[in-house]
């Protein structure tokens, strides 16, 4: 574009190329280029042309819209923009497309604005240091002279702002600074188009004046005072028929500025509101008068009351709002970004797939060259049940895949099953082995005749059977002969078994020697170790009982489901599947002659 600014077309192309969480910060720059003390009001107005064409002023619109304390320097840069967009906004002549400005990005700004300042209100009732509660208000006051800057320069926004329902709510708070700010808003709306409050709409003149007229009731505060008078002076001079909406609205309005509000340090407002609101009365009241006056007074407060209770629920609707908005649009961004990864998948597949086919080809030209033409039928035909044997390769592999991850789970109950079944019948067999122990029966006693007939059965079968006599000789005679055969069994029963012990450890040696020369290197591959190995009968020995160590370490090791049927083992039993092929051939240590 010719005769654009330099600063604003390298601002515009840096916003551009930049960071979402960047372009805030960027955009302050804006400010040291409107502030120039070089520009004339034509070159400014100019400035302001090329700021709003390069969609500078849409890019801090959408800026305040978003979550404020997510931002670089968070409400402070928020407020520096809210100003930077006003003065943008004042000024700016658009020639292209006027009913879009004019219609719909000026009341998006008064909106924005609005919602801004009310935010940095509520932040600043929250808090409780002094040091944020300064600077949430000065950061207030800069968004409030930036709206009144915006409708100083655009009047028809006048009447926008004061029927904006954040306005209202606004201007209805019980905090003393942040309402004297709002009234001051108010007065320069009315002293910037004095007719504005007969063109908004009946609800919002009385919601206005309700609550001008509840702070004077219902507040001590002389400053608050003083801003309520001179609004409903302001607006008593404006025009004749809100002084009689005045006197006829609010009958108990003149008694309350003589009693509650002389001497107060601002008596001349107050007498020219009282001599106006008298123009409009007649001198003569009588009881029945004082009591509708008294009653419009209790309307107000009750109305004042009522729709401060009404604004306290809405903080919690605004919450759910912004809640449900904000899932909302980060679900479209996930679906967003989703929906840009698997475009960008599908093309880095199908580059990859015309890569992989032009080298192909490649290749194929490459060995059609080499290849003479008689062996080129043949080749094609090679290749073709190579290409067909690729295919159906890759095709087995992944129907098997897909088979096996659909019987997996079902393979892994299979399983589980089995062990279950086999421990329980472990333990049936087990239990079905044991013998019921019989309680204990304690026997029974015999009777004296019983005991009599036994006696003589006794007495007859020694009778018919004497016992042969022994000397004494012949009894120690025989005990000797006793003992003597004793120790001949004795001592040839250690001899077996030292004969038993040298035959298992000459197997086990011979088992040993034969499994190294199995596992035995050539003799190019000898080392010194090797031969220690031949050598030294320590060496094995230390080996298998490692193994041996080992094979017992894992069986601890294992998972609870394959030790699932130990549980019903005999303490004393070892489970020879687990180590019996580590002691087969285990050397039994030991001298060779005994």
């Amino acid at each position: 574009m010719a005769g654009t600014d330099p600063q604003v077309l390298a601002l515009a192309a840096q916003i551009t190329e930049s960071r979402e969480q960047d372009i805030p910060l960027l955009l302050l720059k804006l400010k040291g280029i409107l502030s120039s003390p070089s520009l004339g009001c034509e070159e400014s107005n100019k400035i302001k042309q090329d700021i709003y064409d390069y969609g500078l002023t849409q890019y801090c619109l959408l800026v305040l819209k978003q979550d404020h304390s997510q931002l670089h320097g968070a409400w402070a840069t928020a407020a520096q923009l809210a100003e930077i967009l006003s003065h943008c906004c004042v000024g700016l002549e658009v020639k292209e497309d006027p009913e879009e400005f004019y219609r719909k990005f000026l009341p998006s700004v008064i909106d924005s604005l609005l919602v801004l300042g009310k935010r940095l209100q509520a932040r600043f009732i929250r808090a409780i240091k002094d040091k944020e509660k300064q600077d949430f208000l000065h950061w207030f006051q800069t968004v409030t002279d930036a709206i009144c800057w915006l409708f100083g320069g655009h009047i028809q926004l006048a009447a926008r702002v004061l029927q904006n329902d954040r306005f209202l709510q606004l201007l209805i708070t019980d905090d003393v600074e942040t309402a004297i700010v709002m009234m001051s808003v108010l007065h320069n709306i009315l002293r910037v188009n004095s007719s504005v409050l007969l063109q908004v709409e009946e609800e919002t003149l009385h919601s206005v004046l309700d609550e001008l007229v509840y702070k004077l009731s219902s507040t001590t505060n002389p400053a608050v005072g003083s801003a309520a008078t001179k609004l409903l002076l302001l607006v008593a001079k404006s025009c004749k028929q809100l002084v009689q909406l005045l006197t006829a609205r609010y009958k108990g309005l003149k008694e309350l500025l003589s009693k509650q509000w002389t001497g107060k340090g601002f008596d001349r407002e107050v007498n020219q509101l009282l001599d106006l609101l008298y123009l409009e009365k007649s001198s003569g009241k009588g009881e029945m008068q004082k009591q509708h006056e008294a009653a419009c007074v209790i309307q107000a407060a009750w109305r004042g009351f009522q729709t401060r209770k009404r604004l306290k629920k809405l903080p919690q609707a605004v919450v759910t709002l912004q809640r449900s908005f904000r899932a909302k649009r980060e679900q479209e961004l996930q679906h967003l970004t989703k929906q840009k990864e698997d475009e960008a998948l599908k093309l880095q597949m199908q580059l990859q797939r015309q890569r992989a086919m032009r080298l192909f080809h490649e290749r194929q030209l490459a060995l059609l060259e080499v290849v003479h033409a008689s062996q080129v039928n043949k080749y094609m035909q090679e290749m073709e049940e190579k290409s067909a044997l690729t295919i159906q390769r890759f095709w087995r592999g992944y129907r098997a895949r897909r088979i096996f991850h659909q019987q997996k789970q079902s393979l892994k109950e299979y399983k589980a099953a089995v062990i279950i079944q086999r421990a329980a019948c472990k333990f049936l067999e087990k239990r079905r082995r044991r013998r019921p122990l019989s309680p204990w029966k304690e026997p029974r006693g015999l009777t004296d005749e019983q005991r009599l007939a036994l006696q003589q059965k006794v007495d007859d079968y020694i009778k018919l059977h004497p016992a042969s006599q022994m000397s004494e000789e012949r009894s120690k005679e025989l005990h000797v002969q006793a003992q003597a055969k004793l120790a001949q069994f004795l001592l040839r029963n250690r001899l077996d078994q030292r004969a038993a012990q040298r035959r298992e450890a000459l197997l086990a040696q011979v088992n040993t020697d034969v499994e190294l020369l199995m596992n035995a290197p050539g003799l190019a591959e000898t080392t010194e170790k090797d031969i220690g190995a031949f050598m030294s009968r320590s060496i094995p020995v230390a080996t298998k009982a490692r193994q041996a160590h080992n094979t017992m370490l894992k069986y601890t090791r294992w998972p609870w489901w394959k030790k699932l049927g130990d549980e019903f083992m005999e303490d004393d039993v070892i489970p020879d599947d687990a180590i019996n092929t580590e002691l087969e051939t285990l050397f039994i240590g030991g001298r060779k002659s005994f």
